[in-house]
C-alpha cells in the first residue's frame, strides 16, 4: 500500500475522484497513470511463512510431494472481485478474457491509477506454520503461470534438486544454493519455450530444515 502511494504521488485534492481523474491529478508521480505492476512477497521465519499477494503473481509451496498455492490470483472474473468492483461503480467486461472496464485483466495492482477506484493495491495475506515436509517455495510472475501449472512447476523444481543433490531431496547438500538458482532458471526457460509472452520472473527458495 505504501509503494502504491509512492508510485501514484500526492493528490492535491485528497483523493482522485471522478472530477479529478486525469493524468494531472497527482503530483510527484513516478509512473504514467496507465502503468502498473503486481507483487508477491514472502517473509520466512523459523516457524512461519507469511505471504502477501497483489495481482496475478503467485506463491507456490511444494510440500511433501504436493503443490499448494499460497495465493489466489486477483482476476476480475473472481466472484468476490467482481462484486467489489461493481460495488465501487465499475464493471467487468468479457474481452480477450475478463477486464476491468474492458481495459485491465487484473483486479488488484500497484499503480494503474487511472482505474484506482476499482483496481486496489490491498494485498491478500496468508500465514502458515512451517513443517518438516516443506520443500520449496516458488515465487513467480504470471509469465510462468500462464503456461505452466502448479504441479508441473513443483515437479521441475524437484528434478533440479535431485540432479544436483541426489534422489533424496530431503537431505541438504553443498550444492543446494546452485540447485535453487538452476530450478528458477529452468522454469524461466521452460515457460519461454512454451510460448509465454509475458514477464517471466521466478525465485525458488529452499525451505528444507537444515541439520545443525
Amino acid at each position: 500500500m505504501k509503494v502504491d502511494k509512492e508510485v501514484g504521488g500526492v493528490c492535491p485534492y485528497g483523493t482522485c475522484d471522478d472530477i479529478h481523474s486525469s493524468a494531472n491529478c497527482c503530483s510527484g508521480t513516478i509512473a504514467p497513470e496507465n502503468v502498473g505492476t503486481t507483487a508477491v512477497v514472502a517473509v520466512l521465519s523459523s516457524s512461519h511463512i507469511v505471504v502477501a499477494n497483489c495481482g496475478d503473481s503467485r506463491a507456490l509451496l511444494c510440500k511433501g510431494g504436493e503443490a499448494i498455492a499460497l495465493s489466489q490470483d486477483h482476476k476480475p472474473e473472481r466472484v468476490d472481485e467482481t462484486r467489489r468492483i461493481e460495488a465501487a461503480g465499475g464493471c467487468v467486461t468479457p474481452w480477450k478474457g475478463y477486464r476491468v472496464a474492458g481495459l485491465l485483466a487484473l483486479s488488484r495492482a500497484i499503480g494503474d491509477r487511472y482505474l484506482k477506484r476499482y483496481v486496489i493495491a490491498e494485498p491478500d495475506m496468508v500465514y502458515l506454520e512451517r513443517s518438516d515436509e516443506d520443500e520449496f517455495l516458488i515465487l513467480a510472475s504470471d509469465g510462468l503461470w500462464d503456461v505452466i501449472d502448479n504441479e508441473s512447476a513443483c515437479h521441475v523444481a524437484r528434478r533440479c534438486f535431485a540432479s544436483s543433490c541426489g534422489d533424496d531431496i530431503r537431505l541438504p547438500c553443498q550444492r543446494d544454493d546452485l540447485a535453487s538458482a538452476t530450478a528458477a532458471s529452468t522454469l524461466v526457460k521452460l515457460a519461454f519455450s512454451k510460448g509465454s509472452q509475458d514477464n517471466i520472473s521466478v525465485v525458488v527458495v529452499d525451505l528444507r530444515l537444515r541439520q545443525q
